[in-house]
Protein backbone atom coordinates (compact mmCIF):
# COMPACT_ATOMS: atom_id res chain seq x y z
CA UNK A 1 0.00 0.00 0.00
CA UNK A 2 0.91 3.31 -0.78
CA UNK A 3 1.25 5.70 2.21
CA UNK A 4 2.22 9.57 2.92
CA UNK A 5 2.73 11.70 5.54
CA UNK A 6 1.43 15.11 5.99
CA UNK A 7 2.69 18.19 7.73
CA UNK A 8 1.01 20.84 9.50
CA UNK A 9 2.57 23.71 10.37
CA UNK A 10 0.54 25.56 13.08
CA UNK A 11 1.91 29.09 12.28
CA UNK A 12 0.53 28.67 9.20
CA UNK A 13 -2.63 26.86 9.66
CA UNK A 14 -4.61 26.86 13.18
CA UNK A 15 -5.73 23.50 13.35
CA UNK A 16 -6.13 23.34 17.14
CA UNK A 17 -8.62 26.34 16.42
CA UNK A 18 -10.48 24.14 13.30
CA UNK A 19 -10.84 21.01 15.38
CA UNK A 20 -12.20 22.87 18.70
CA UNK A 21 -14.94 24.43 16.46
CA UNK A 22 -15.98 21.20 15.28
CA UNK A 23 -14.32 21.58 11.93
CA UNK A 24 -13.88 18.02 9.53
CA UNK A 25 -10.83 18.17 7.44
CA UNK A 26 -11.82 16.92 4.17
CA UNK A 27 -8.87 18.02 2.15
CA UNK A 28 -4.74 18.91 2.35
CA UNK A 29 -2.60 21.15 0.33
CA UNK A 30 0.38 19.12 -1.44
CA UNK A 31 3.19 20.61 -3.49
CA UNK A 32 5.14 17.28 -4.88
CA UNK A 33 4.18 13.80 -5.81
CA UNK A 34 0.67 15.21 -7.30
CA UNK A 35 1.10 12.64 -9.96
CA UNK A 36 1.44 9.80 -7.17
CA UNK A 37 -1.00 10.34 -5.09
CA UNK A 38 -4.16 8.19 -5.48
CA UNK A 39 -7.62 7.44 -4.10
CA UNK A 40 -7.39 4.15 -1.56
CA UNK A 41 -3.52 5.78 -0.38
CA UNK A 42 -3.09 6.09 3.69
CA UNK A 43 -2.02 8.71 5.26
CA UNK A 44 -0.81 10.30 8.59
CA UNK A 45 -0.99 13.89 9.44
CA UNK A 46 2.04 15.41 11.82
CA UNK A 47 2.04 18.57 13.59
CA UNK A 48 4.98 20.43 13.05
CA UNK A 49 7.01 22.55 16.28
CA UNK A 50 8.15 21.61 19.90
CA UNK A 51 4.54 20.56 21.05
CA UNK A 52 3.48 18.94 18.11
CA UNK A 53 3.72 14.96 16.46
CA UNK A 54 1.54 12.36 14.97
CA UNK A 55 -2.00 13.69 15.74
CA UNK A 56 -4.04 11.74 12.87
CA UNK A 57 -4.58 9.08 9.95
CA UNK A 58 -7.11 8.80 7.32
CA UNK A 59 -7.33 7.78 3.40
CA UNK A 60 -7.12 9.85 0.42
CA UNK A 61 -10.59 9.64 -1.74
CA UNK A 62 -9.59 11.01 -5.20
CA UNK A 63 -6.71 12.66 -7.29
CA UNK A 64 -5.24 16.48 -6.19
CA UNK A 65 -6.96 19.73 -7.52
CA UNK A 66 -5.69 23.11 -8.24
CA UNK A 67 -8.13 25.55 -6.90
CA UNK A 68 -7.12 29.64 -5.96
CA UNK A 69 -9.64 29.87 -3.20
CA UNK A 70 -8.22 29.11 0.25
CA UNK A 71 -10.12 26.01 2.13
CA UNK A 72 -10.98 26.27 5.53
CA UNK A 73 -9.79 30.07 5.21
CA UNK A 74 -10.82 31.38 8.54
CA UNK A 75 -7.72 29.24 9.64
CA UNK A 76 -5.01 30.01 7.28
CA UNK A 77 -2.73 32.44 9.01
CA UNK A 78 -2.91 34.45 5.89
CA UNK A 79 -4.50 33.85 2.32
CA UNK A 80 -2.42 30.92 0.74
CA UNK A 81 -2.96 31.68 -2.57
CA UNK A 82 -3.34 29.35 -5.77
CA UNK A 83 -2.85 25.84 -4.33
CA UNK A 84 -3.06 22.29 -5.04
CA UNK A 85 -4.75 20.16 -2.37
CA UNK A 86 -5.84 16.47 -2.12
CA UNK A 87 -8.92 15.19 -0.82
CA UNK A 88 -9.29 13.23 2.00
CA UNK A 89 -10.90 11.68 4.64
CA UNK A 90 -9.73 11.51 8.26
CA UNK A 91 -10.51 8.20 10.16
CA UNK A 92 -8.88 8.84 13.61
CA UNK A 93 -7.82 11.94 15.69
CA UNK A 94 -5.20 11.68 18.45
CA UNK A 95 -6.35 14.14 21.61
CA UNK A 96 -2.93 14.80 22.23
CA UNK A 97 -0.01 14.17 19.52
CA UNK A 98 2.53 11.37 19.80
CA UNK A 99 6.37 12.98 20.13
CA UNK A 100 8.88 12.94 17.27
CA UNK A 101 10.71 11.04 20.61
CA UNK A 102 8.75 8.17 20.46
CA UNK A 103 10.16 7.79 17.17
CA UNK A 104 13.64 8.27 16.40
CA UNK A 105 15.19 5.91 17.61
CA UNK A 106 12.63 3.16 15.95
CA UNK A 107 15.00 1.03 14.03
CA UNK A 108 12.37 1.72 10.82
CA UNK A 109 13.13 5.76 10.78
CA UNK A 110 17.14 5.82 11.07
CA UNK A 111 17.51 4.94 7.80
CA UNK A 112 15.39 7.60 6.12
CA UNK A 113 15.43 11.48 6.40
CA UNK A 114 11.51 11.47 6.99
CA UNK A 115 11.48 12.97 10.49
CA UNK A 116 14.70 14.94 9.89
CA UNK A 117 12.77 17.21 6.74
CA UNK A 118 9.73 17.67 7.75
CA UNK A 119 9.82 21.22 7.27
CA UNK A 120 9.86 20.22 3.35
CA UNK A 121 6.77 20.41 1.26
CA UNK A 122 3.94 17.94 1.32
CA UNK A 123 3.56 15.30 1.21
CA UNK A 124 6.46 12.84 2.60
CA UNK A 125 6.28 8.88 1.12
CA UNK A 126 6.32 6.75 3.73
CA UNK A 127 7.61 3.02 3.92
CA UNK A 128 6.04 0.41 4.67
CA UNK A 129 7.36 0.11 7.93
CA UNK A 130 7.14 3.47 8.72
CA UNK A 131 3.19 2.91 8.12
CA UNK A 132 3.31 -0.31 10.35
CA UNK A 133 4.94 2.09 13.33
CA UNK A 134 2.60 5.00 13.00
CA UNK A 135 -0.38 2.04 13.14
CA UNK A 136 0.78 0.54 16.23
CA UNK A 137 1.11 3.89 18.25
CA UNK A 138 -2.68 5.13 17.31
CA UNK A 139 -3.22 1.14 18.77
CA UNK A 140 -1.52 1.85 21.80
CA UNK A 141 -2.86 5.37 22.33
CA UNK A 142 -6.26 3.53 21.43
CA UNK A 143 -5.65 1.12 23.69
CA UNK A 144 -4.67 3.06 27.28
CA UNK A 145 -7.27 5.68 28.71
CA UNK A 146 -6.30 9.02 28.31
CA UNK A 147 -6.99 10.86 32.20
CA UNK A 148 -6.97 13.79 30.64
CA UNK A 149 -9.73 13.64 28.36
CA UNK A 150 -11.98 11.50 30.97
CA UNK A 151 -14.62 13.48 32.19
CA UNK A 152 -13.88 14.45 36.03
CA UNK A 153 -16.83 16.64 37.05
CA UNK A 154 -19.87 15.94 39.28
CA UNK A 155 -22.35 17.94 39.48
CA UNK A 156 -21.99 20.95 41.51
CA UNK A 157 -18.54 20.92 40.81
CA UNK A 158 -17.28 24.53 39.30
CA UNK A 159 -14.29 25.09 37.09
CA UNK A 160 -12.64 27.91 34.92
CA UNK A 161 -14.08 27.97 31.52
CA UNK A 162 -10.75 28.38 29.57
CA UNK A 163 -9.57 25.27 31.99
CA UNK A 164 -12.83 23.59 30.85
CA UNK A 165 -11.74 23.72 27.26
CA UNK A 166 -8.23 22.80 27.67
CA UNK A 167 -9.13 19.53 29.19
CA UNK A 168 -11.94 18.65 26.99
CA UNK A 169 -11.57 20.88 23.43
CA UNK A 170 -14.70 22.49 22.17
CA UNK A 171 -15.32 26.12 21.49
CA UNK A 172 -13.92 29.00 24.59
CA UNK A 173 -17.12 30.87 22.89
CA UNK A 174 -20.66 30.43 22.51
CA UNK A 175 -23.14 28.86 24.42
CA UNK A 176 -23.75 24.87 22.43
CA UNK A 177 -19.81 24.23 21.91
CA UNK A 178 -19.20 20.81 20.48
CA UNK A 179 -15.84 18.99 21.17
CA UNK A 180 -14.04 17.87 18.07
CA UNK A 181 -11.38 15.54 20.57
CA UNK A 182 -13.94 14.31 23.26
CA UNK A 183 -17.36 12.80 22.95
CA UNK A 184 -19.01 15.51 24.66
CA UNK A 185 -21.24 18.69 23.72
CA UNK A 186 -20.42 21.38 26.33
CA UNK A 187 -23.89 23.50 26.81
CA UNK A 188 -23.85 26.75 28.80
CA UNK A 189 -27.12 28.33 30.35
CA UNK A 190 -26.78 32.24 31.65
CA UNK A 191 -29.83 34.36 32.03
CA UNK A 192 -27.45 37.29 32.64
CA UNK A 193 -26.26 36.89 29.27
CA UNK A 194 -28.58 35.15 27.83
CA UNK A 195 -31.73 37.62 28.28
CA UNK A 196 -29.94 39.91 26.00
CA UNK A 197 -30.02 37.55 23.06
CA UNK A 198 -33.80 36.16 23.76
CA UNK A 199 -32.18 33.07 25.15
CA UNK A 200 -34.85 32.32 27.76
CA UNK A 201 -33.71 29.01 29.28
CA UNK A 202 -36.04 27.12 31.92
CA UNK A 203 -37.60 23.72 33.43
CA UNK A 204 -40.65 23.10 31.73
CA UNK A 205 -44.17 22.06 33.50
CA UNK A 206 -43.09 18.47 32.50
CA UNK A 207 -40.21 18.31 34.41
CA UNK A 208 -37.52 18.99 30.88
CA UNK A 209 -35.27 21.99 31.37
CA UNK A 210 -36.10 24.09 28.31
CA UNK A 211 -32.69 25.29 26.23
CA UNK A 212 -32.84 27.95 23.51
CA UNK A 213 -30.79 26.60 20.55
CA UNK A 214 -27.80 28.74 18.60
CA UNK A 215 -28.64 31.78 16.26
CA UNK A 216 -28.76 35.21 18.02
CA UNK A 217 -30.40 36.77 14.82
CA UNK A 218 -32.75 35.36 12.24
CA UNK A 219 -34.98 32.19 12.26
CA UNK A 220 -32.91 29.07 14.28
CA UNK A 221 -31.89 26.53 12.40
CA UNK A 222 -30.25 23.44 12.06
CA UNK A 223 -27.86 24.08 9.74
CA UNK A 224 -25.33 25.71 12.58
CA UNK A 225 -23.42 22.83 14.35
CA UNK A 226 -24.32 23.30 17.69
CA UNK A 227 -27.64 22.55 17.37
CA UNK A 228 -27.26 19.87 14.74
CA UNK A 229 -25.01 18.87 17.83
CA UNK A 230 -27.79 18.49 20.06
CA UNK A 231 -30.75 17.55 18.19
CA UNK A 232 -28.56 14.47 16.76
CA UNK A 233 -26.26 13.32 20.11
CA UNK A 234 -27.72 10.19 20.68
CA UNK A 235 -27.35 9.27 17.23
CA UNK A 236 -23.42 10.38 17.23
CA UNK A 237 -22.60 8.97 20.51
CA UNK A 238 -22.40 12.61 22.13
CA UNK A 239 -22.88 13.37 25.60
CA UNK A 240 -24.35 16.52 26.34
CA UNK A 241 -23.07 18.23 29.71
CA UNK A 242 -24.99 21.31 31.14
CA UNK A 243 -22.89 23.79 32.71
CA UNK A 244 -24.64 27.15 34.39
CA UNK A 245 -22.57 30.39 33.60
CA UNK A 246 -21.23 30.67 30.31
CA UNK A 247 -17.75 33.24 31.25
CA UNK A 248 -15.12 32.93 33.90
CA UNK A 249 -16.22 30.30 36.69
CA UNK A 250 -19.06 27.72 35.35
CA UNK A 251 -20.55 25.58 37.45
CA UNK A 252 -21.49 21.49 36.16
CA UNK A 253 -25.63 20.82 36.16
CA UNK A 254 -24.90 17.37 34.63
CA UNK A 255 -25.38 14.91 32.17
CA UNK A 256 -28.76 15.67 30.05
CA UNK A 257 -30.25 14.27 26.52
CA UNK A 258 -32.83 14.97 24.75
CA UNK A 259 -36.19 13.62 25.41
CA UNK A 260 -36.63 11.21 23.32
CA UNK A 261 -40.77 11.58 23.01
CA UNK A 262 -40.51 15.32 22.40
CA UNK A 263 -37.11 16.48 21.86
CA UNK A 264 -37.83 20.34 20.72
CA UNK A 265 -40.15 22.97 20.07
CA UNK A 266 -39.83 25.88 18.53
CA UNK A 267 -40.65 29.23 20.53
CA UNK A 268 -40.67 33.15 19.33
CA UNK A 269 -38.00 35.84 21.06
CA UNK A 270 -36.65 38.70 20.37
CA UNK A 271 -33.44 38.89 18.40
CA UNK A 272 -30.32 40.22 20.16
CA UNK A 273 -30.21 43.73 21.86
CA UNK A 274 -34.39 43.38 21.92
CA UNK A 275 -34.94 43.12 18.00
CA UNK A 276 -37.75 41.87 16.11
CA UNK A 277 -39.36 38.82 17.51
CA UNK A 278 -37.73 35.41 15.43
CA UNK A 279 -38.56 31.47 15.74
CA UNK A 280 -36.22 29.74 17.92
CA UNK A 281 -35.62 26.49 18.97
CA UNK A 282 -36.38 24.99 21.76
CA UNK A 283 -34.54 21.49 22.70
CA UNK A 284 -35.86 19.30 25.77
CA UNK A 285 -33.47 18.20 28.03
CA UNK A 286 -33.96 15.59 30.15
CA UNK A 287 -31.64 14.41 33.10
CA UNK A 288 -29.15 11.53 32.75
CA UNK A 289 -28.19 10.23 36.43
CA UNK A 290 -28.07 12.18 39.33
CA UNK A 291 -27.70 16.10 38.98
CA UNK A 292 -27.92 16.53 42.34
CA UNK A 293 -26.05 19.69 43.51
CA UNK A 294 -23.64 20.02 46.86
CA UNK A 295 -24.86 22.10 50.00
CA UNK A 296 -22.76 24.88 48.79
CA UNK A 297 -24.75 25.34 45.76
CA UNK A 298 -27.04 28.57 46.60
CA UNK A 299 -31.06 27.56 45.45
CA UNK A 300 -32.53 29.88 42.95
CA UNK A 301 -31.92 33.32 41.11
CA UNK A 302 -34.25 36.20 40.60
CA UNK A 303 -38.25 34.96 39.49
CA UNK A 304 -38.73 35.13 36.19
CA UNK A 305 -42.49 35.53 35.42
CA UNK A 306 -43.86 32.78 33.20
CA UNK A 307 -45.61 33.41 29.93
CA UNK A 308 -49.30 33.24 30.21
CA UNK A 309 -49.73 33.30 26.88
CA UNK A 310 -47.83 29.55 26.50
CA UNK A 311 -49.46 27.42 23.91
CA UNK A 312 -49.76 23.66 23.84
CA UNK A 313 -46.73 21.79 22.72
CA UNK A 314 -46.69 20.89 18.82
CA UNK A 315 -47.30 17.19 19.59
CA UNK A 316 -50.27 17.77 21.77
CA UNK A 317 -52.01 20.51 18.94
CA UNK A 318 -54.73 18.43 17.23
CA UNK A 319 -55.74 16.34 20.10
CA UNK A 320 -58.98 16.49 21.34
CA UNK A 321 -57.69 17.95 24.85
CA UNK A 322 -55.68 20.48 23.15
CA UNK A 323 -58.15 23.09 24.36
CA UNK A 324 -58.02 21.95 28.16
CA UNK A 325 -53.97 21.69 27.99
CA UNK A 326 -53.76 25.35 27.01
CA UNK A 327 -56.21 26.22 29.34
CA UNK A 328 -54.28 24.18 32.42
CA UNK A 329 -51.22 25.61 31.02
CA UNK A 330 -52.31 29.46 31.21
CA UNK A 331 -54.42 29.03 34.36
CA UNK A 332 -51.47 27.28 36.19
CA UNK A 333 -48.66 30.24 34.86
CA UNK A 334 -51.18 32.68 36.05
CA UNK A 335 -51.75 31.22 39.67
CA UNK A 336 -48.04 31.48 39.78
CA UNK A 337 -47.96 35.07 38.81
CA UNK A 338 -50.39 36.35 40.89
CA UNK A 339 -48.48 34.25 43.98
CA UNK A 340 -45.08 35.69 43.22
CA UNK A 341 -46.73 39.27 43.07
CA UNK A 342 -48.23 38.95 46.32
CA UNK A 343 -45.11 37.69 47.59
CA UNK A 344 -43.18 40.44 46.22
CA UNK A 345 -45.59 42.64 48.08
CA UNK A 346 -44.37 41.52 51.23
CA UNK A 347 -40.88 42.10 50.95
CA UNK A 348 -40.00 38.73 50.07
CA UNK A 349 -36.91 37.43 48.02
CA UNK A 350 -38.81 35.56 45.33
CA UNK A 351 -36.86 33.19 43.20
CA UNK A 352 -37.33 30.65 39.70
CA UNK A 353 -35.20 27.93 40.01
CA UNK A 354 -31.45 27.65 38.60
CA UNK A 355 -30.66 24.72 36.17
CA UNK A 356 -28.78 23.26 39.12
CA UNK A 357 -32.10 23.48 41.12
CA UNK A 358 -35.12 21.12 40.86
CA UNK A 359 -37.63 22.36 38.87
CA UNK A 360 -40.21 23.99 41.53
CA UNK A 361 -42.33 26.48 39.96
CA UNK A 362 -41.45 29.32 42.72
CA UNK A 363 -39.86 30.01 45.54
CA UNK A 364 -39.16 32.70 48.21
CA UNK A 365 -36.60 33.27 51.38
CA UNK A 366 -37.79 34.93 54.84
CA UNK A 367 -36.01 37.56 56.58
CA UNK A 368 -35.17 34.40 58.47
CA UNK A 369 -33.39 32.62 55.86
CA UNK A 370 -35.92 30.18 55.70
CA UNK A 371 -36.30 29.10 52.00
CA UNK A 372 -39.86 28.26 51.11
CA UNK A 373 -40.69 26.06 47.91
CA UNK A 374 -44.08 25.91 45.83
CA UNK A 375 -45.45 24.06 43.59
CA UNK A 376 -48.47 25.07 41.88
CA UNK A 377 -51.58 23.69 40.21
CA UNK A 378 -54.28 23.99 38.28
CA UNK A 379 -57.91 21.88 39.00
CA UNK A 380 -60.44 20.92 36.79
CA UNK A 381 -63.35 18.16 38.99
CA UNK A 382 -61.61 15.19 35.96
CA UNK A 383 -58.13 16.15 37.50
CA UNK A 384 -58.10 17.35 41.15
CA UNK A 385 -57.43 13.84 42.48
CA UNK A 386 -54.69 13.35 39.99
CA UNK A 387 -53.13 16.90 40.08
CA UNK A 388 -53.02 16.85 43.99
CA UNK A 389 -51.19 13.61 43.70
CA UNK A 390 -48.74 14.89 41.55
CA UNK A 391 -48.33 18.08 43.72
CA UNK A 392 -47.87 16.53 46.76
CA UNK A 393 -44.92 14.35 45.46
CA UNK A 394 -43.04 16.91 43.54
CA UNK A 395 -42.97 18.66 46.95
CA UNK A 396 -41.66 16.17 49.04
CA UNK A 397 -38.74 15.40 46.13
CA UNK A 398 -38.17 19.06 46.35
CA UNK A 399 -37.81 19.35 49.96
CA UNK A 400 -35.62 16.27 50.50
CA UNK A 401 -33.44 17.63 47.61
CA UNK A 402 -33.02 21.08 49.06
CA UNK A 403 -33.14 20.57 52.76
CA UNK A 404 -28.59 20.02 53.18
CA UNK A 405 -28.90 23.45 50.28
CA UNK A 406 -30.93 25.93 53.05
CA UNK A 407 -31.20 25.87 56.64
CA UNK A 408 -34.74 25.41 56.79
CA UNK A 409 -36.88 24.15 53.64
CA UNK A 410 -40.92 24.20 53.98
CA UNK A 411 -43.11 23.37 51.18
CA UNK A 412 -46.45 25.21 49.88
CA UNK A 413 -49.06 23.49 47.61
CA UNK A 414 -51.02 26.39 45.68
CA UNK A 415 -53.93 25.24 44.21
CA UNK A 416 -56.73 26.55 41.94
CA UNK A 417 -59.39 26.55 44.08
CA UNK A 418 -60.34 24.48 47.74
CA UNK A 419 -59.90 21.05 47.08
CA UNK A 420 -63.91 19.46 46.86
CA UNK A 421 -62.37 16.58 49.72
CA UNK A 422 -61.25 18.03 53.20
CA UNK A 423 -59.12 15.37 53.86
CA UNK A 424 -55.89 16.91 51.46
CA UNK A 425 -56.15 19.56 53.69
CA UNK A 426 -54.89 17.01 56.76
CA UNK A 427 -53.14 14.69 54.46
CA UNK A 428 -50.61 17.57 53.24
CA UNK A 429 -50.38 18.37 57.19
CA UNK A 430 -49.43 15.15 58.39
CA UNK A 431 -46.33 15.50 55.45
CA UNK A 432 -45.40 18.78 56.11
CA UNK A 433 -47.20 20.69 53.40
CA UNK A 434 -48.98 23.62 53.42
CA UNK A 435 -51.96 23.31 50.90
CA UNK A 436 -53.22 26.56 50.01
CA UNK A 437 -55.30 29.04 47.62
CA UNK A 438 -56.76 32.13 46.23
CA UNK A 439 -57.55 33.85 49.27
CA UNK A 440 -55.68 32.21 51.54
CA UNK A 441 -52.34 33.82 50.82
CA UNK A 442 -51.96 34.28 54.80
CA UNK A 443 -51.35 30.68 55.11
CA UNK A 444 -48.83 30.31 51.95
CA UNK A 445 -46.74 33.52 52.76
CA UNK A 446 -46.17 33.55 56.37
Amino acid sequence: MTAWLLTCNPDVFDLDSFRRDGGQLDNWSVARYRSELAEGDGFVLWLTGPRGGLIARGRITGVPFLSDDAHNADYWQQDPGRRWYVPLTVNDWLDVPVPRGQFIADQRFTDTTTLRTLFAGNPHRLTEGQWDAFDEAFTKVSAAPDERTTWHLEPGHTIRRVELHDRYGGSRQGGICKSARTDNVLVFTDPKTGHQHGYFDEWAEDGSFHYTGDGQEGPQTFETLGNRSIRDHVQLGLRLRLFEGSRGVVRYVGEFAVDPALPYSYAQAPETGGGPLRRVIRFHLVPVGSTEQPSTVPVGCGYRPADETVQPAPAQLGTPDAGLTERNLQTHRRLQNDLATAAAARGLDVLSPRATDPDFDLAWRSSGHRLTVCEVKSLREANETRQLRTGVGQLLDYHDRLRERAAEVRAVLWVEYEPSEARWIELCQRVGITLAWPGKEDDALT
